[in-house]
């Protein structure tokens, strides 16, 4: 039987803060190497290794304030804006102060400190403090109490567990970026120099979900997906609201099975899209998700629509056509008369049904992504208290 000690954060790493360089000085930034992340840079991020952020800064820049720059390895936690976003520093990184990441000591694996912070991240949302908003202190991180295996072999059993399963996820994520990337060659070749002669709604039609009544929402039931459910080219089932099974006929229309494609109409996220994987239970739409009507078999019309919206100018237009002062909004017409270029119809459908068994593929590795992330998050507080025994394990 495995022995576990309670013990602080501090006992098994250094905790380490961030800084911001003065955004207002040109040699902090301009051609810097050296890489800086922020929260914002972890926002939607899936993976658990992050190398750099959408910004680096120079060395005139790290000298400047007080961020370090950390070894691989590093467990870097969100502390404020929000609290608890988790990565692994790939190679060496500095943050921001949104940060308060642990370094791990000899006698720890930095794999199961990633997993133990994650594991732990709500209990030390529950300890930050602040008006306008909560932030974790270096001081609070410090002296987290938590409880640890006694030696770094049963730590890593551990890790191995939960390793394996997001082993299995992000290689299915590779092999969907090069599927992808495989498509949108092949989606060049079909358009060439073309210039644009139609419209995304020669195509299809879109719509925006259906307007759920807020004393609807409950803890459990049918999934109904939001815009905080989208990242591009991921839907995150995990983040979903819920409704009673007899509000579904309310949305019938707002129903989505594998191969339908999804596009955020508001918000910071707009104009991010991604298709549906193949799905065992019914999924509805919120309002300001626009849903894209593909046919009774998305699958067949799905590459060519994907593929045109992810050209940059595309992209672009749909984020410049965003209107609200308060925060950006587009409507399912904004989105439909936006121009692209249209081939004949004999073209379209053949690229259809050579893309198709890719896309296929896609969401298939996108379903059994959404499995392996649900037995793990199912395993990680058995695993993480000591209630599943792992020191008969062999790694």
């Amino acid at each position: 039987m495995s022995k576990w000690k309670t013990c602080t954060i501090s006992d098994i790493g250094t905790v380490v803060g961030g800084a911001t360089p003065s955004t207002k000085k040109e040699e902090n930034y301009l051609d810097g190497t050296i890489p800086w992340i922020t929260p914002k840079d972890l926002a939607g991020f899936s993976g658990r290794y992050i190398a750099r952020g959408e910004r680096n800064i120079t060395e005139i820049g790290l000298n400047s304030c007080s961020t370090q720059l950390m070894p691989v390895h590093t467990i870097l936690f969100s502390s404020r804006a929000p609290i608890g976003y988790v990565a692994i520093a790939e190679n060496e990184v500095c943050t921001n102060q949104g940060f308060k990441s642990v370094i791990p000591n000899a006698d720890t694996d930095y794999m199961f400190l990633y997993y133990l912070l994650k594991y732990n991240k709500n209990m030390i949302e529950n300890l930050g403090s602040g008006t306008t908003f909560k932030e974790v202190s270096g001081a609070t991180m410090r002296n987290v109490e938590i409880k640890v295996p006694e030696t770094i072999e049963e730590q890593k059993k551990i890790a191995s567990i939960l390793s394996a399963l997001d082993d299995k996820i992000e290689n299915n994520n590779a092999i969907n970026d090069n599927l992808l990337q495989q498509a949108l060659c092949l989606y060049s070749s079909l358009i060439g120099e073309s210039a644009k002669n139609g419209y995304i709604g020669d195509y299809c039609s879109i719509k925006s979900g259906f307007a759920f009544k807020s004393k609807w929402w409950q803890d459990s039931g049918v999934p109904v997906v939001k815009i905080g459910s989208i990242n591009q080219d991921y839907l995150n089932l995990s983040d979903c609201s819920y409704v009673s099974e007899d509000k579904i006929p309310y949305a019938n229309d707002f129903i989505v099975s594998g191969g339908d494609l999804l596009i955020a109409m508001t918000g910071a996220t707009i104009g991010k899209f991604t298709m549906v994987p193949k799905v065992s239970e019914t999924i509805l739409v919120n309002q300001r998700v626009g849903k894209f009507f593909l046919g009774e078999k998305p699958i067949a019309k799905l590459p060519f629509i994907y593929c045109t919206l992810k050209q940059p100018d595309i992209i672009s237009e749909v984020i410049n056509r965003g209107q609200g002062s308060a925060q950006p909004n587009i409507s399912a017409t904004d989105i439909m008369t936006i121009p692209c270029v249209m081939p004949n119809t004999n073209e379209i459908d053949q690229f259809n049904r050579e893309l198709s068994p890719m896309f296929e593929m896609i969401i298939n590795n996108q379903y059994e992504n959404t499995i392996l992330s649900n037995t793990r998050d199912a395993i990680l507080p058995m695993l993480m208290s000591g209630e599943l025994d792992v020191s008969n394990i062999d790694i």
